[in-house]
């Protein structure tokens, strides 16, 4: 009788594991399905970007977005941005943006991959978004139909968008729309704009000293002037600086005839 009840209750045991598991192998596959829906409907949620081939978009998603935030405050918001060609905008500053936000933007597709698992450990640690990670190819997608918002949706789909730039434009052609619409300033939008409206010149006059200040504000457009010299701004200056000068893009010489502003950068 003892046995016959042990025997039972081992069966019971053996059938309530086995219950266990199928209820995890279950919920399991139906994440994963789930996944792969909510994938599947974003990605064909996703804008047409073909037309960006021969097309410069007349506003992005970031201009309509700030023009929206300055009428919600009852304030005039005037858009500045000025269309270049890529052989117009010197290629020290096109050197000198690939250094400071995305070095590798020639050799990969869209996504820095190892920045990108860098970026989510870091997250991880934090439990927050606090590293973004994104590529050049990334803050266009970001630029031109998201938002600035930190969230894992906005990276999903601006992943997406950047793998189908990727796979419609060229790489010279991405990165000539990021320098034309790129925020650099309250209202300025584009490397030329930029150039007008802090160094009264066209970008394919700026000197040395010049490019490197505009590319350091990129990641605090709206809280950094490339005019007004303080303590992030200097340190960002000299790292591009430095940067350049570790890749040989720049030389003693240059530096001499730019007379740049800090003594210790030479």
């Amino acid at each position: 009788m003892l046995s016959n009840m042990n025997e039972i209750q081992y069966e019971f045991r053996i059938e309530k594991k086995v219950r266990f598991k199928k209820i995890v192998l279950y919920t399991s596959l139906l994440a994963v399905v789930l996944c792969i829906i909510f994938s599947i409907s974003i990605y064909l949620s996703l804008p047409n970007v073909t037309y960006l081939k021969d097309t410069n978009p007349k506003i992005t998603a970031f201009m309509q977005l700030r023009k929206e935030q300055a009428k919600a405050q009852d304030k005039k918001y005037n858009i500045r941005q000025n269309w270049v060609s890529f052989q117009t905008i010197p290629d020290l500053l096109k050197k000198a943006v690939r250094i400071s936000e995305d070095a590798s933007f020639y050799e990969h597709e869209g996504i820095d991959y190892e920045e990108l698992k860098e970026s989510i450990k870091k997250n991880f640690e934090e439990a927050t978004l606090v590293r973004g990670g994104s590529t050049i190819t990334q803050q266009l997608a970001k630029n031109l139909f998201l938002s600035p918002e930190k969230s894992y949706l906005r990276k999903l789909k601006e992943y997406f968008i950047a793998k189908r730039l990727e796979d419609e434009l060229s790489k010279d052609r991405i990165f000539n729309l990021y320098l034309n619409v790129i925020e650099l300033g309250p209202g300025i939008f584009g490397v030329e704009a930029a150039s007008k409206h802090y160094f009264n010149k066209s970008v394919q006059n700026l000197n040395l000293e010049e490019i490197v200040r505009l590319t350091a504000i990129i990641p605090r457009p709206l809280t950094v002037s490339p005019k007004k010299d303080g303590q992030w701004l200097k340190w960002k200056v000299e790292w591009i600086f430095h940067k350049m000068k570790l890749y040989k893009y720049i030389d003693e010489e240059l530096i001499e005839k730019n007379s740049l502003y800090i003594s210790s950068w030479s």
